[in-house]
This record gives C-alpha cells, sequence and structure tokens, in this order.
C-alpha cells in the first residue's frame, strides 16, 4: 500500500511539537498538528483518519494547506461575517425619534410607527420593527 506522506521541515516539526507541549490550544489546532505529525511520520490517510477524526478529504486538503500556506494552514482564516446596515449615527437618530412626541392621532410609539417614520424621514432605506426593537433595546441597557 502506497503511504501518502506530508513533509515537514526540521523547524515545523520542532514548532509543532512545542505547540502540542504548550497544553492550550483549540481543539481544531490540535486535531490539525496532530495529523500533520502523524503524515509526517509516513502514515496513510486511514490511519491518521482514525486517530484524529478527520475525513480523507479533509486530510488531504490540511495537506495542500501545508504546502502551500507552510504552519499558517493549522489556523481559520477570518470570516469577516454579516456588515453593518445601520450605522451608530442613525441608531442615535432613531433612539431621539422615539424620545419625540408621536404623530398627531397616536398616544405613544409603536415599532411598526417608528419604523416608518425612520424610512419617511431617510435614516435608512429599510428597517424592520424588530430592528428598531433591538437598538432601543440595546440603547435602554447601556445609557452611555
Amino acid at each position: 500500500m502506497k503511504k501518502e506522506h506530508v513533509r515537514l521541515t526540521d523547524q515545523d516539526r520542532e514548532a509543532l511539537k512545542a505547540m502540542l507541549r504548550k497544553g492550550s490550544l483549540k481543539s481544531r489546532t490540535y486535531k490539525r498538528i496532530t495529523a500533520l505529525l502523524e503524515l509526517d511520520a509516513g502514515k496513510t490517510y486511514e490511519a491518521v483518519q482514525h486517530t484524529v477524526g478527520f475525513s480523507k478529504v479533509s486530510l488531504g486538503k490540511l495537506a495542500k494547506r501545508y504546502a502551500s500556506k507552510g504552519l499558517s494552514c493549522l489556523y481559520d482564516a477570518p470570516r469577516p461575517g454579516r456588515p453593518v446596515e445601520i450605522q451608530a449615527e442613525q441608531r442615535d437618530q432613531i433612539m431621539i425619534l422615539a424620545c419625540e412626541t408621536p404623530p398627531e392621532g397616536y398616544s405613544q410609539w409603536s415599532l411598526r410607527l417608528l419604523a416608518d417614520k425612520v424610512v419617511e424621514l431617510g435614516y435608512c432605506d429599510s428597517i424592520s420593527h424588530a430592528q428598531v426593537d433591538k437598538i432601543l433595546k440595546k440603547r435602554k441597557s447601556n445609557p452611555t
């Protein structure tokens, strides 16, 4: 049976062993280090798969990432997340509007009425009543 190897440099091998001795690693990082060391030792993907719990595909991808990126393959790339649609300035305007007297014919502001008024005044293109509720709740709990 042909063994599929990862060739670690001496420096990388020592760095990986030092990381394992460190003791405070994320579980994914620990598993990736262990997989790289075992693949470097000459074990097959199947043998490492049972030890680490990764699929053969994941091990292949890890080996390719090590070949192209080096030890930075141990860590996940940062994920940007969802962009903020309503800026702090707009949130402040919503808060100020909620503190003003409600329009004629209403005794108090409703969330839907606030959302409609915010769009009407051009503070933002669109906003849901649920989002207005979140903004008001955050401001109530953090008055600074």
